[in-house]
């Protein structure tokens, strides 16, 4: 069977390829050792990326973290490395590559998996894209972190908050994740309850315009100086205090905000009120009237 052109197209493409020192270019991994990373570069010679060179990372381990198949891109460092293979770092393609990623992560919000591999005063450090990143002890978790120790070797999602490629600077937070999901919750709280609905809370903050009950479940909802008392109020304290278990009535969750009332529950109350005295005045009224009635009244 007569070879083609196609047969040869590889040997051809890398016959005009071209490499420098300086470059960066891409390979598939085809072997992986505690030593080296062998790369197919799809040139005449295969690429080496010595262990020292793949990443700054100091729990970063080699056989666990890169595999056969996987692609890499790395900076060649040695056109000839004594052997016939071209020697390549991906450290140093990181130093370019990985910064414009960062900013790319940052500016799309992406959350990252990230292995806690150092405690460092005032919080802890991890990795993304080879590069080293801090964590301030505020941003671990939704309340600070004093003990930062226990979460050495754990794994976080965070998100990128500052990104300085000049000063090396990579800050990262996992709180503003966790923040997000908290309100998630609670907006589905939130959403769930139901108007028209009597609850009982605790008064828990008095302010001019009105008074914040805590429902419990982490609620919160204002009943408005307007919607305290029938009787007009100057300011909520007249009839509150702080730590007041009261009954309200839900109005409304606008916006994932719960307006109450207890103006609402007293006019009910004077509503049953009204209904039980007619109830009490019919029951007792002798309603009947008959023929013999009118006929007495009448004067002949």
């Amino acid at each position: 069977m007569a070879e083609s052109m196609e047969d040869y197209k590889t040997e051809l493409e890398a016959s005009f390829r071209k490499i420098s020192e300086g470059d960066i270019i891409s390979g598939t991994v085809i072997d992986v050792s505690e030593e080296e990373v062998t790369l197919d570069l799809k040139y005449y010679a295969q690429g080496i990326i010595k262990t020292e060179d793949l990443s700054n990372d100091s729990n970063f381990r080699v056989m666990e973290e890169v595999h056969p198949g996987d692609v890499i891109e790395a900076t060649v460092i040695k056109l000839d490395d004594g052997e016939g293979n071209i020697q390549l770092s991906k450290k140093e393609a990181n130093d370019v590559l990985a910064w414009e990623k960062l900013k790319t992560y940052m500016e799309e919000g992406t959350e990252l998996s990230v292995k806690i591999a150092g405690i460092v005063p005032s919080g802890v450090v991890g990795y993304v894209e080879g590069i080293r990143g801090f964590i301030p002890a505020s941003q671990l978790a939704l309340s600070y972190v004093e003990t930062t120790e226990e979460w050495l070797g754990k794994e976080v999602m965070v998100r990128i908050i500052t990104v300085e490629e000049a000063k090396k600077k990579l800050v990262l937070s996992a709180k503003v994740i966790l923040k997000e999901k908290q309100q998630e919750e609670h907006d589905r709280k939130i959403a769930r309850m139901v108007p028209g609905t009597v609850m009982e809370g605790t008064v828990e903050t008095l302010m001019p315009y009105g008074a914040f009950v805590d429902l419990g479940d982490g609620i919160s909802g204002l009943v408005h100086i307007s919607q305290i008392s029938q009787r007009r109020i100057g300011k909520p304290s007249e009839v509150l205090q702080t730590g007041q278990k009261v009954k309200v009535k839900v109005l409304n969750t606008n916006d994932n905000k719960v307006s109450l009332s207890m103006k609402a529950l007293e006019e009910e109350m004077v509503d049953v009120d009204k209904t039980e005295k007619v109830e009490e005045y019919i029951s007792h009224e002798n309603a009947s009237t008959n023929l013999g009635d009118l006929l007495s009244k009448i004067k002949l």
